[in-house]
Order: structure tokens, then sequence, then C-alpha cells
């Protein structure tokens, strides 16, 4: 039996047994899921700058897929490349302006709450090492990375700052001088 030792937000988890068949496939979409949503945000990145919250919430992609990867290792299995940053499959196009980027955002991190409460979470509750882990990427997904692109994009939430409160956020409107 193969012990997994996982890393997440800086919790040592003890080890556990070998990953079930459906336990590797919930690693596996939620790695897949990383991994599209750091390509997304990564190609963002390249159209309008290293802008937040894309700059932030990429690195933190980076960092949760790393914790899956780990968990893959700690058993024996194989990591997958990322896929969408090697044309493998296939990204939509960049949104034409920061704003439309935004709400992309908010989209994106509204589906994997549905992602990971729908299939993932239910596939691993045998595993409280796995639900433990799956359940901090989906809340920071829900209570930092959702909160975020509603600031940057929602319609007004930005008003008022930076610029002098001439309610266009940071940049004035000139696009991205958030840095």
């Amino acid at each position: 039996m193969i012990a997994v030792f996982a890393v997440v937000a800086g919790t040592a988890l003890p080890a556990h047994a070998a990953l079930t068949s459906a336990e590797h496939r919930a690693v596996l979409a939620a790695l897949d899921d990383e991994y599209h949503a750091q390509a997304t945000y990564r190609a963002i990145m390249e159209r309008f700058g290293a802008v937040r919250p894309f700059s932030n919430i990429e690195r933190a992609e980076i960092s949760h897929a790393a914790a899956l990867i780990g968990v893959l290792r700690q058993n024996g299995l194989s990591v997958p490349a990322n896929p969408y940053l090697s044309g493998a499959k296939p990204l939509a196009p960049v949104p034409g302006t920061l704003a439309e980027a935004c709400a992309l955002g908010v989209q994106a991190e509204m589906a994997n709450s549905g992602l990971y409460d729908g299939r993932l979470l239910p596939a691993v509750t045998g595993n409280a090492q796995l639900t433990q882990i799956l359940t901090r990427l989906r809340d920071a997904s829900q209570t930092k990375h959702l909160p975020a692109f509603q600031r940057c994009g929602g319609g007004g939430q930005m008003q008022g700052r930076g610029m002098g409160g001439q309610g266009r956020g940071y940049g004035g409107g000139r696009g991205p001088a958030w840095n």
C-alpha cells in the first residue's frame, strides 16, 4: 500500500491508504481544473499584463496544482503535464477587455464550486485527507478568488478607488496599471 502525505496551506496531513480508482479520478479532475485556470489566467496576463487579481490567483492555482501533484506522487501515480499550456487541450479565446476577463473569472470560480460540491467531494467521502485537501481548494476559490474577481470587474464595485476616486478603478480606465 502506498501512503499519501500532502501539504495544503502549510498543514501536514498524516499518511492514508492508497487511493481508490474514484479518488484517483477526482484528483485528476481537480488537477485538470487547476491547470485550466492557471493557463486561462496566464493567457489573460499575456494580453493585459501581470495585473491583479490574475497574477495573484495564477500563483495560487500553481500552488493548488502542487498539492494535488503531491498526492499523485505520494501514491506512485503519474503526473500529467498541463495540457492547456502545451496546446493539447484548447483554451477559450481571451476576452477583449479586462472587465470581461474579470467576469470570466467570476463565472469560472462559481463553476468551480459546482465541480467540487457536485462531483469531486462526493467521490472522496471515505478519504478524510482528500476531503480536507479538496475542501480547502474549493474554499480558496469561493472565499478568495471569487471575491477578487467580483471586485475587479463587478459592475462598478471598484469605483472610488485609485486615481483620485474618478470612478474608473486602478489605472484610471487606461488599462492594467494595478500592480
